[in-house]
């Protein structure tokens, strides 16, 4: 029986360059949205943990490796992580945090059936945040939203810091 072969993360490259060689101003960008999340309005476990779950749902290994780190360096549980695929049963996050799992799914899951987000989800929603901490949350969904192409396309190395993440 044959082993299967990994890369060593040594080994690996992003398809394609640093883009702040070719759009400069993508830097003020992603720092006003880095700026927008950590307003404090909402935990940063919270940000993590939908941040997380929007990689599950785009298939982004960069976003799941990358999230998945910053909520162990945050002392969280290896349940609790990994309990965020399967978050509408576990038993691990609190209704604030399953507000804001289902809202990032909303966002990023067709419904067929109707509005993404309807106004029964946004009440919910508005139970647990006030609008600073809602306008947070947007943000935060934003921040994946607008990383997406590159981890998608260029597929930046998992688990390097930005910037030496890509092929040059």
């Amino acid at each position: 029986m044959s082993t299967p072969t990994t890369a060593k993360q040594e080994d690996l490259r992003s398809r394609m360059p640093n883009p702040l060689r070719f759009v400069p101003d993508m830097a003020g960008v992603a720092e006003g949205l880095h700026k927008a999340i950590r307003n404090g309005a909402i935990p940063q476990t919270t940000i993590s943990l939908l941040q997380l779950r929007a990689g599950q749902l785009l298939g982004s290994t960069y976003f799941t490796i990358r999230e998945t780190g910053n909520l162990r360096k945050a002392g969280e549980s290896e349940e609790r992580i990994t309990g965020v695929a399967t978050w509408r049963d576990a038993t691990y996050f609190t209704d604030a945090e399953r507000v804001a799992l289902e809202l990032v799914e909303a966002v990023l899951t067709p419904n067929p059936s109707g509005e993404r987000v309807p106004d029964e989800l946004y009440a919910k929603a508005s139970a647990h945040y006030d609008d600073k901490a809602l306008w947070a949350l947007i943000m935060a969904i934003a921040h994946i939203g607008f990383f997406t192409p590159a981890a998608l396309i260029a597929k930046p190395i998992p688990g390097m810091p930005p910037g030496q993440n890509y092929s040059d």
